[in-house]
């Protein structure tokens, strides 16, 4: 059970701040609700029961799980599927599990696909871009928190890693003479 004051990921808003913990009854049944808002939104206000398993609730990673992370992306992410709405569903499936280490690798092969398309003068897919924003907006705040730094900081990380390990891919296809 969380407590007043942790930050939780929240399904797919994001970074949430439990405010209060507190007993409210609706439709004549009493439970336990989680009372939080969004960080970056202190209008919004969400009330979640405490044992509602619908919906994904889950702590902040620790700074290793946060470092191991950050390293995952010299790495190879997760297969890219062709069939796009294959693909979708799928990617869509591991982030509602809340898998960070499998979000990440979908972060990571969506960002290495976006590179090599844009090589070519093309442009990453409209559903694969959307989806790639709405995660990495979570993930990297999330990182961000984990390592006391900026989310500027994380995405510069991770785009440095992606291109590092993207030129290395392209230096082993070119021959040398």
């Amino acid at each position: 059970m969380f407590k007043v004051g942790d930050l939780v990921v929240y399904s797919s808003l994001g970074i949430c701040k439990i405010n209060d913990i507190c007993d409210e009854t609706y439709y004549g049944r009493t439970r336990k609700y989680y009372i939080l808002h969004p960080i970056e939104d202190n209008d919004l206000t969400i009330r979640n029961p405490v044992d509602n398993d619908r919906v994904l609730m889950l702590g902040i990673i620790n700074r290793q799980d946060a470092e191991d992370m950050l390293e995952s992306f010299k790495r190879t992410g997760i297969a890219w599927i062709e069939k796009g709405n294959e693909r979708t569903k799928i990617y869509h499936e591991i982030v509602m599990s809340g898998n960070r280490k499998e979000i990440a690798g979908i972060v990571n092969t969506l960002m290495c696909r976006k590179y090599e398309v844009e090589m070519a003068d093309k442009k990453l897919g409209e559903p694969d871009r959307r989806l790639l924003l709405h995660i990495q907006n979570i993930l990297y705040k999330e990182l961000a928190i984990s390592l006391d730094t900026t989310f500027e900081k994380i995405a510069n990380e991770v785009e440095r890693n992606i291109k590092y390990k993207i030129g290395l891919l392209l230096s082993e296809r070119v021959p040398t003479k």
